[in-house]
């Protein structure tokens, strides 16, 4: 959570936040200031002080909604700035930024970077404060236990925001299922009134526009696909396949609130009309898998634990798994979950390559649950993923139930 920001900052040495880029789909960003239509800001937050925020004089009233601490960069005239830079406008850009940093009193220690922007020019910033502020360090993160780990635990504001999502999201899924059964069928391919097939790309067409109606966006796709597409965990889909009666379709969803806030994850595996014995029985060993796993999650344990019992289950019913074998494209091939927030994937990690002692299912912390079994050259897939959190005294909750029935009736 963000009060536990500064003792974060403390523990791993960094003495400033630096969050660069716009408020939409930046967490970084977001998490310091919402959604507000703020493009090209900058964050500086010192451990021990409230963020303040840097931002153009024409989003002054946008900035104002974030409740935080402002600077209009009209403080810093770009026309001075350039004539002290000799011409120069990167140099004008990078020395406003030092101008900033000075005015806050930071000219030493260390500085943890984040947020979006252009690689080239934002490197190119960095390296020349380096030279101009020689006392400063800048560090970014390739696992990050500040921010993130900050951001695994959500308050309960938060939770609310991503239960919402779920009811979004299970709500549009509802409405797939209900347009699929819907359908007229030829010789086992759904059909329109015209004859011809209903596709993938048709169905995730209607997808993007029901999320759309609903005030939602969908900035990382949807995975649908089906037969041998549904034996490729992150397969998108073929968007030229038609539906097929009796195949796995592996539906995976993960909108998010407009402007890049809270995300939903959830998938579910449907056989249309009918499931063969073999896909039925591959249905089962993950439902199985996916119901023992939730009846054993225990607060406070290390998300990994849960990674290793899956392999252990999956093999167990004769299954190859990454535990192994780490290379397999068949049987068990991926993780169990992962932190479900402002990013579609964050903290906590279930891991059990070097797993971090952070990730650990604490109050507060929203994961998901995905085992899945996959054997592209028997053209099936199965996965089934719920978002899941703990509340504050320390239950398990599926944030949007909705039915795990691989057979969808044809109407």
């Amino acid at each position: 959570m963000k009060a536990d920001l500064d003792n974060l900052m403390k523990k791993y040495g960094v003495d400033v936040i630096l969050v660069t880029g716009s408020a939409q789909h930046n967490p970084a960003m977001i998490y310091f200031v919402g959604t507000a239509h703020v493009s090209e800001a900058i964050l500086i937050k010192k451990r021990g002080s409230a963020p303040v925020l840097f931002h153009y004089p024409m989003e002054r009233d946008e900035a104002a909604k974030s409740g935080l601490e402002l600077v209009s960069f009209s403080k810093y005239p770009m026309t001075e700035l350039v004539k002290e830079a000799g011409g120069n406008y990167s140099e004008a850009y990078i020395l406003r930024t030092r101008k900033m940093l000075e005015d806050l009193g930071i000219t030493s220690g260390c500085v943890a970077i984040y947020g979006k922007d252009d690689v080239g020019p934002f490197y190119t910033m960095i390296d020349r404060l380096k030279e101009m502020l020689p006392n400063l360090k800048f560090q970014g993160f390739i696992r990050d236990e500040i921010m993130m780990q900050a951001m695994m635990t959500k308050e309960d504001n938060e939770l609310d925001r991503i239960r919402e999502m779920g009811r979004i999201t299970t709500a549009v899924v509802g409405k797939t299922a209900d347009y699929l059964t819907s359908q007229k069928t030829k010789k086992g391919v759904l059909v329109h009134k015209d004859g011809s097939p209903v596709t993938i790309g048709e169905v995730k067409n209607l997808i993007n526009l029901w999320l759309a109606e609903r005030g939602v966006e969908n900035p990382e796709g949807t995975i649908f696909a089906i037969g041998r597409d549904a034996a490729i965990p992150h397969s998108v889909g073929t968007p030229s396949d038609p539906l097929c009666l009796g195949q796995t379709i592996v539906y995976d969803i993960y909108p998010c609130e407009a402007g890049g806030g809270y995300f939903y994850d959830f998938t579910r595996t449907w056989s249309l009309g009918f499931a063969t014995d073999e896909v039925q029985q591959l249905y089962d060993n993950v439902k199985t898998v996916y119901e023992t796993l939730y009846r054993e999650l225990k607060l406070n344990a290390p998300f990994s634990v849960y990674q290793e019992r899956t392999c252990e289950l999956f093999e167990g019913m004769g299954h190859p798994t990454i535990k192994t074998n780490p290379a397999t494209e068949i049987g068990y091939v991926h993780s169990l979950g992962h932190g479900v927030g402002l990013r579609v994937h964050e903290k906590p990690f279930a891991t059990t390559v070097n797993p971090s002692p952070n990730d650990i299912l604490a109050p507060g912390a929203v994961f998901t649950l995905e085992p899945g079994l996959y054997y592209p050259e028997r053209g099936m897939g199965v996965r089934i993923e719920d978002t899941v959190c703990v509340t504050a005294d320390g239950k398990f909750e599926i944030m949007a139930d909705y039915p795990k029935d691989l057979v969808l009736p044809m109407k």
